[in-house]
């Protein structure tokens, strides 16, 4: 135990976090300058708080354009939400498992998956693993196995809707309430993502810090307003989470103020950086949360999951208006 007349605050002794900003604060180093800005914002997390939604919040994350850190945002805001005491389900609909591979579970050919819950075969609960870096998340893996359930699927009565009525009934019998519900779409429109969004209350749309990623936008939002209009007219796109953001290129700032002038109530504050340490956390089957915990990376996904929840109280009662006029 520290005797008061060694403590460092006592003794005018500063941390690091200040010795970092007093060095390099009026410095040229551009280095010294990140080094600053990431210590600070991490001093900041530190005393930053996350609340429990009144409701679950039930959030699929998708975009048809492969590569635009879907599956990786997924990932990181769950870990990070979980990391902040909050009860997450991360629901894994794409056929390469990549989420199942970055939280650590057991997916390969043959595991019993989302593909033996949407097949009727199996209930969430049975098939549901357990984070191993957070016990409070918990993840229905995908295998291989899913690749050809779009076409299963085509056949089957109430088709768009398997996957939501499971959840209802996962969710209504768990002695677990869970905060939020992550829900990772394959890159793809079909029946897959149809049923993600029939199962979720909101989208979650990664785009990345560059011009075509914008194309494929309209599409994605007009295959949103289908499923609006036919089979969940409660579903809002709650959120836009720009990725792959390179602060030092003009393309990526314009591509993040052309998305925030469009979208102004929906797009994040926070941007996601490039960098190695998101890249590479998967092989090590972790999260960059808990891969590089003080890493840009890691900052950067804990600051975007806690917007994400300090805006639950806007968002629920935006859907509970929807469900009123319905």
């Amino acid at each position: 135990m520290t005797e008061q007349g060694n403590d460092p605050e006592t003794l005018g002794m500063e941390n690091a976090t200040e010795t970092i900003r007093r060095i390099f604060a009026d410095g040229g180093s551009s280095v010294g300058a990140e080094i600053a800005d990431e210590s600070t914002r991490l001093e900041q997390l530190g005393h930053a708080t996350y609340t429990h939604p009144r409701q679950t919040r039930r959030i699929a994350v998708a975009n048809q354009k492969g590569g635009v850190g879907k599956t990786t945002t997924t990932v990181n805001v769950a870990a990070a939400l979980a990391q902040g005491g909050l009860n997450v389900l991360v629901i894994d609909m794409d056929p390469q498992g990549n989420a199942s591979t970055a939280l650590g579970v057991k997916h390969t050919s043959g595991v019993a998956s989302v593909y033996d819950v949407i097949e009727g075969r199996s209930s969430i609960a049975e098939v549901m693993q357990t984070c191993p870096d957070f016990e409070n998340l918990q993840v229905v893996p995908a295998s291989i196995d899913l690749s050809g359930a779009d076409i299963e699927l085509a056949d089957m009565p109430n088709r768009n809707n398997l996957m939501r009525n499971k959840l209802d009934e996962f969710l209504a019998q768990s002695e677990t309430h869970y905060d939020y519900v992550m829900i990772d779409c394959p890159p793809s429109l079909g029946l897959l993502v149809i049923n993600a969004m029939c199962a979720a209350n909101e989208m979650l749309i990664p785009i990345q810090a560059e011009y075509y990623a914008l194309e494929g936008l309209g599409q994605l939002i007009n295959t949103i307003s289908l499923v609006q209009k036919h089979y969940n007219p409660t579903l809002l796109v709650s959120t836009m989470l720009v990725t792959m953001f390179d602060k030092r290129t003009l393309l990526s700032h314009e591509v993040y103020e052309e998305v925030k002038s469009h979208f102004p109530m929906i797009v994040l504050n926070t941007v996601i950086p490039r960098t190695v340490k998101i890249s590479e956390a998967p092989s090590f089957n972790q999260s960059v949360v808990t891969y590089d915990a003080k890493g840009m990376g890691a900052i950067a996904y804990c600051e975007a999951a806690l917007e994400i929840n300090e805006r639950s109280e806007v968002v629920l009662n935006t859907l509970r208006a929807r469900k009123s006029e319905d």
